[in-house]
């Protein structure tokens, strides 16, 4: 809408719908540009609604480093089980593991976070090092003294987790992968991206896609400084990864593959036409790994 010379300029009312369908329209060109990544725990969703996961219990953690402050998650199934840590992707929120923590099986216990940046946990803005955020999912660790956690991690959270195994290999029983982007030579940046850096754009996008998009714009770096450490993990991996993925390449498996020389084993769970949506599309095959994992670690 323009603004005609007898409008008053002070007159705010007038430009609130051009900001909000400005801010629409961005959302909808920048969304389309990244291909969905962006909404890699958003889109489709778990079939669970918020109705359904209401009266699931949510944990508060002290945040780790400091200026996380706070780390939310919720958390289901039994307090002495064997724990699983579910890590979502960018953006995303623990809701989108909805699914998995309403069928915990007997004798598990689910932990799905927020990670840093995300949904209710600190700060408000991105942590784009993939170092702090396992510093920061570290702290859960923490609070267990019986058998160590299996590590879920999907998309940007499958090399979060991989970090986590890498430094603390100690207190982790295993990691499941899921559609994980770890191959830094398939991160590419859209100019949309840059453009969503600067400060009137950034001011018109939620803070989960504002994060998001800063934690992709830092990714590529970030991933070679991971691969370094890959050779270190030795607790069992198994990747599940979907050879229809056209967001997150099913040629990160072979990445994954020639680095972890270390991980023993490391299972390869290829399924025939899936996405990169699988905690949502592929929750029993998902599941199936967990549960071949804790076989892996059994005596």
């Amino acid at each position: 809408m323009m603004l005609n010379k007898s409008q008053p300029l002070s007159a705010l009312s007038v430009f609130r719908p051009d900001i909000s369908r400005l801010r629409n329209r961005w959302l909808r060109v920048i969304s389309s540009a990244w291909g969905g990544l962006l909404l890699s725990c958003g889109v489709p969703g778990p079939e669970s609604s918020g109705e359904d996961i209401s009266g699931i219990r949510r944990q508060i953690y002290a945040g780790d480093p400091p200026a996380v402050k706070k780390i939310s998650a919720l958390v289901a199934g039994e307090p002495k089980g064997q724990q699983v840590i579910f890590v979502h992707g960018t953006p995303g929120s623990a809701e989108g593991w909805a699914d998995f923590m309403l069928t915990v099986p007997s004798g598990f216990q689910y932990l799905a976070i927020d990670r840093p940046g995300h949904g209710g946990s600190g700060p408000e803005h991105a942590v784009t090092s993939l170092a702090e955020q396992a510093k920061a999912i570290g702290l859960l660790l923490a609070t267990r003294t019986c058998r160590k956690p299996i590590l879920v991690g999907h998309s940007l959270g499958g090399p979060i987790v991989a970090w986590l195994a890498a430094t603390q290999p100690d207190r982790i029983a295993g990691l499941v992968i899921v559609a994980g982007s770890l191959d830094p030579s398939q991160e590419q940046i859209h100019p949309l991206q840059r453009l969503g850096t600067s400060w009137f754009i950034r001011n018109l996008l939620p803070r989960s896609i504002r994060n998001a998009n800063s934690e992709l714009m830092a990714l590529k770096a970030e991933l070679v400084k991971l691969q370094a450490l890959l050779k270190e993990i030795s607790v069992p991996v198994i990747i599940v990864h979907g050879l229809e993925d056209d967001l997150v390449p099913y040629e990160n498996v072979f990445f994954m593959q020639s680095n972890l020389t270390g991980a023993k084993p490391v299972i390869e769970k290829r399924l025939e036409g899936a996405n990169h949506f699988l905690p949502w599309n592929a929750k029993d095959q998902v599941t199936a790994a967990i549960m071949e994992l804790v076989k892996t670690n059994e005596p």
